[in-house]
């Protein structure tokens, strides 16, 4: 049986986004929405600052990676952030996002997660899995809208949060 990650659609489209493969056209776009310390703060695995080079990193060893499905999210053709699917060994895929902070609260990162939700349901995914900081009340309503329930609450054991509490979330893929 083919694995996971080579059943997900490379490109996926929306009303209003496009999530593509990343790029290096992306990186400029990139590293000037992800250098932001109010994104950082709420990331486990985001560098800060955030400059070309780690844009680049991304898209050449782990956007695709061994353990990684990330889509660009692009609105209009200019790139908004990043959304995918961490696919750890003996784990569900942990969805995973982020908005550059002009983006936010405009509906973009539940309409992307949406899209990216159908897709691992099409690829054979069971589950799901997430997680936001207990005080990350923005990402945690993403996550309920996209029907995700939390599941309780952890200190995370690695990243730039360890020792954060962060709530649990999960989702039952099963026939809709």
């Amino acid at each position: 049986m083919t694995a996971l990650k080579d059943r997900l659609p490379a490109t996926l489209t929306t009303a209003r986004l496009v999530l593509a493969t990343p790029e290096m056209a992306h990186v400029p776009q990139m590293a000037k929405l992800a250098n932001n310390k109010r994104i950082y703060e709420v990331l486990s695995r985001l560098p800060h600052p955030y400059g070309e080079e780690d844009g680049k990193y991304f898209v050449t060893e782990i956007a695709r990676g061994q353990t990684e499905f990330a889509w660009s999210i692009l609105r209009d053709d200019t790139y908004i952030g990043t959304i995918g699917l961490h696919l750890l060994p003996d784990q569900l895929p942990e969805l995973g996002y982020w908005l550059g902070e002009a983006f936010w609260g405009q509906g973009f990162a539940t309409e992307a997660g949406r899209a990216v939700v159908g897709a691992a349901r099409a690829a054979g995914a069971a589950a799901l899995r997430s997680r936001a900081l207990l005080t990350n009340t923005g990402s945690r309503n993403v996550l309920k809208k996209l029907g995700f329930t939390e599941t309780g609450e952890s200190v995370d054991q690695q990243g730039t949060l360890t020792g954060q509490k962060v709530m649990l979330m999960h989702l039952e893929l099963g026939e809709r």
